[in-house]
């Protein structure tokens, strides 16, 4: 049997997923039907492609190779009806400040270079700003990390992440309450998420804030807190990224956070937004 263009896709929304469960309700077919669909690709290459565990299914290696085919193979199909049904090469999109526009030039890169025509909007804000701009039609589509919830809106969770204290001067304390009282507090927003829950810590705490500055400057305000000038919230997943080396864990109840792929209820996901989903679902 034949390898269609939904094959395709629904073995790298596994693959992305690591659930047959999870990629089924995704694409609206039935467990059956995509257990199916996976074999039909592992005979067709006579190699087993997942390894199947109690809690879902990892790549084997040569399915991590076959995934990497199949993604640049779904760029381009996605490129291609967006050519031939002359869909307007534009995109409309927001993040939070939180999330930072620089974390997604990459993508932008590889659209620019198949659309040099593509008219790109981009605006950054809290999250409650994004939301609002996409229901008014502003935007179509935005990434936001937090735990949004609007009933005009779709929210698709894109990936896991935790959050974190961090500063230079959290080092030379041995508790939580130590760690935050006083600390004079670098945010890039007062209504971003990782304000919210310092928020929620200084209160169910007791405890005393030092001075709030502003530095909307993601990059500039994680050096900051480095240098000592005071403490920040990021998510975990920035550790390594920008080479943070003084951070703390916080209380398990405030720390797990989500990354959504945000869009309005009605709305229907062009070929270069969908190009644009799927080159950033490894972030």
């Amino acid at each position: 049997m034949n390898i269609d263009i939904n094959d395709i896709r629904s073995f790298i929304t596994v693959a992305e997923l690591k659930s047959i469960t999870a990629a089924a309700n995704k694409l609206n077919y039935l467990q059956s039907n995509m257990t199916a669909k996976i074999k039909k690709i592992e005979n067709h290459y006579k190699r087993q492609l997942f390894i199947r565990k109690p809690k879902g299914v990892e790549l084997t290696e040569s399915g991590m190779n076959l995934y990497a085919q199949y993604k640049k193979m779904m760029f381009t199909w996605e490129e291609t009806e967006n050519k031939i049904y002359q869909q307007e090469s534009v995109l409309r999109f927001g993040t939070n400040t939180s999330l930072g526009g620089m974390r997604f030039y990459p993508s932008f890169s590889q659209l620019y270079e198949a659309y040099p025509d593509l008219s790109l909007t981009m605006k950054t804000g809290s999250t409650g700003y994004i939301e609002e701009e996409i229901l008014q039609g502003n935007l179509d589509i935005a990434y936001a990390l937090g735990h949004p919830k609007h009933k005009g809106l779709q929210y698709i969770q894109k990936a896991d992440d935790q959050l974190v204290i961090i500063g230079k001067n959290i080092i030379n304390y041995e508790n939580l309450e130590e760690c935050l009282n006083h600390q004079n507090i670098l945010l890039a927003s007062e209504e971003c998420c990782y304000a919210t829950t310092l928020d929620h810590l200084y209160t169910d705490y007791n405890l005393t804030k030092g001075e709030l500055t502003h530095i909307y400057d993601h990059e500039a305000l994680i050096h900051f807190t480095q240098l000592g000038m005071g403490i920040s919230m990021i998510a975990k997943s920035l550790i390594s990224k920008y080479n943070i080396q003084f951070y703390r864990e916080v209380p398990e109840q405030y720390r797990d956070i989500g990354l959504y792929l945000i869009a309005r209820n009605d709305h229907v996901f062009t070929p270069i937004e969908k190009q644009f989903i799927g080159l950033n679902d490894s972030l």
